[in-house]
């Protein structure tokens, strides 16, 4: 994966975000669509991600939108999914786990709890590991993607700018916003959403899947 395009890396990183600090989100994703050379935007179509889809698809609308399908989503969530996909002509390129529900549900007795050393594996067969293959296979150098500050504690931490492990700028144009922000950006643009929505391996909404910490 190659990160020549953006030019950002370890060592100007602070400083790319101390210069994106203040911009809005619409500035923020011209700021790295005019770095990128193959951009993505992962979504897993989970409440407030059709400001992050509209957001960058009305400036690249043929942009490839990643979605990794556990297979655990709510009835809601692939309704939601089937209609945004359909509302936005969203470009969306679907990786799915390589062992099928069945086979955990039989090998691990379904969804291992979060205490459960199975647990792990689970996360890394439904999640990971598809994750990983899509980005060896798509090979981008700009990923764009819905965290937010508030969400998580490891997220605190975190900026609007951050680095993959294989060197590819992940860039969350809503990271310093709040609900009450999207909110107010889904009635301006007359955009749904959808909170019926269960991520197998978080479980618990303040909890990380792994996908920000391990890849």
């Amino acid at each position: 994966m190659s990160n020549t395009s953006h030019a950002i890396n370890a060592d100007n990183l602070e400083q790319a975000n101390a210069e994106l600090q203040g911009k809005t989100p619409e500035q923020i994703v011209e700021w790295a669509l005019a770095k990128a050379e193959n951009p993505i935007i992962t979504t897993n179509f989970r409440p407030y991600e059709s400001a992050i889809l509209h957001l960058v698809a009305k400036q690249r609308p043929d942009i490839k939108v990643l979605w990794v399908d556990s297979g655990y989503n709510t009835d809601a969530t692939y309704q939601f999914a089937v209609k945004l996909i359909k509302d936005l002509n969203l470009n969306v390129v679907t990786y799915i786990p390589q062992q099928t529900r069945a086979y955990r549900d039989s090998v691990m007795n379904g969804i291992p709890s979060i205490d459960n050393p199975q647990h792990d594996e689970f996360t890394e067969q439904v999640k990971l590991e598809p994750f990983r293959r899509a980005l060896a296979e798509l090979k981008p150098d700009v990923w764009f993607n819905a965290i937010r500050k508030e969400q998580t504690e490891f997220r605190q931490n975190l900026d609007v700018l951050s680095l993959s492990k294989d060197g590819v700028l992940k860039v969350a144009p809503l990271f310093y916003k709040t609900d009450k922000d999207l909110d107010a950006y889904l009635e301006e643009n007359s955009l749904p959403n959808e909170f019926d929505y269960f991520d197998p391996t978080k479980v618990e909404e303040n909890r990380e899947c792994g996908l920000h910490t391990q890849i």
